[in-house]
């Protein structure tokens, strides 16, 4: 699956193995289990980086990213669940293994890492460069090992995000990439999803998902992300089914109908259906998205069902 589509120029960009690993995910949710197994097969036997033993940033890179790897493995055991194919379990449980011993830093987890050496990278300010709470979604492919040892690294991931995630908003002035923070505190907050029936993780998601709808509507009229306001919608309704949290229907409403209104119709097939990434000044950037597709279409069908009285989640499902 490609990065995304430019509009514009008519062309996709580079192959992406976290964005397959979520198109996987995605497929299964939509009952798709044949673009699933064609996507989880893709993973297998092209993506697979079998010296180093682990998925790279993209074919060829010389890099692997903590957050890509635990998306890829939960792309890869949704995979198997939907198709009984065993090789792909075998290879998720491969990812889940490098996400542990690969990445594992003093209290933390490296980002990333450079290949062949597994060397990691020295950190920068940009969030995808520098350990934080965000990795705590990635860190859910430990629980579908099904192991304590795999469920203890999930809980020191949580443990360290819980302990950081105060300052991962605050520590950014600039508006548009508050914005792309938000879409990575929200990786948090779908973190927290799977402990929100403890005292500290509830209040936690409670108080982050207050905190990135103010900031959503605050920076939109600027710079608006669909997969934010998606991501934001979903948590809403999760937390409110699983785990009993107030839902402000009014405010999901709006949430619904906005992220809605990223969806194409253009007649084009490589557009029609899908959500756009995002505008600026109200006018749509040219970037047909999967991961914003796949969030949004997620979103929109949870509402659905929630207005209907339709429920049917598990958090294993979480694309």
């Amino acid at each position: 699956m490609a990065r995304y589509y430019r509009s514009d120029l008519g062309r996709n960009a580079t192959v992406s193995n976290e964005i397959t690993g979520y198109a996987a995910s995605c497929f299964v949710y939509f009952g798709d289990s044949g673009g699933a197994a064609r996507a989880a097969a893709y993973l297998r036997d092209c993506a697979w980086n079998t010296p180093s033993g682990t998925f790279p940033f993209e074919p060829g890179s010389p890099l692997a990213y903590f957050f890509d790897l635990g998306i890829v493995a939960r792309g890869l055991f949704a995979a198997a669940r939907a198709t009984g194919d065993d090789s792909f379990r075998g290879l998720a449980r491969d990812a889940a293994l490098s996400l542990a011993f690969d990445f594992l830093g003093d209290g933390s987890f490296h980002p990333v890492i450079e290949l062949p050496a597994k060397q990691p990278l020295a950190y920068e300010p940009r969030w995808s460069r520098s350990p934080g709470c965000y990795q705590l979604k990635a860190a859910l492919a430990w629980r579908e090992v099904g192991d304590e040892r795999a469920e203890g690294l999930f809980e020191a991931a949580l443990a360290q995000a819980l302990a950081t995630h105060e300052h991962f908003l605050a520590c950014e002035p600039d508006r548009e990439k508050l914005m792309d923070r938000l879409h990575a505190y929200c990786y948090f907050l779908e973190g927290l999803l799977a402990a929100a029936d403890r005292p500290e993780p509830r209040a936690a998601l409670e108080s982050g998902i207050a905190r990135v709808a103010a900031l959503w509507r605050e920076i939109s009229p600027q710079f608006e992300r669909s997969d934010v306001c998606a991501q934001l919608l979903r948590l809403r309704l999760i937390a409110h089914r699983a785990h009993n949290l107030a839902l402000n229907e009014s405010d999901a409403r709006q949430e619904a109908e906005r992220t809605a209104s990223f969806q194409s119709f253009d007649s084009d097939p490589r557009l029609r259906g899908g959500f756009w990434f995002g505008r600026k000044g109200g006018a749509l950037l040219p970037f047909m998205n999967p991961v914003s597709t796949a969030f949004a279409a997620q979103a929109l069908a949870l509402w659905e069902q929630h207005c209907s009285g339709r429920w049917n989640f598990s958090l294993e499902q979480l694309i």
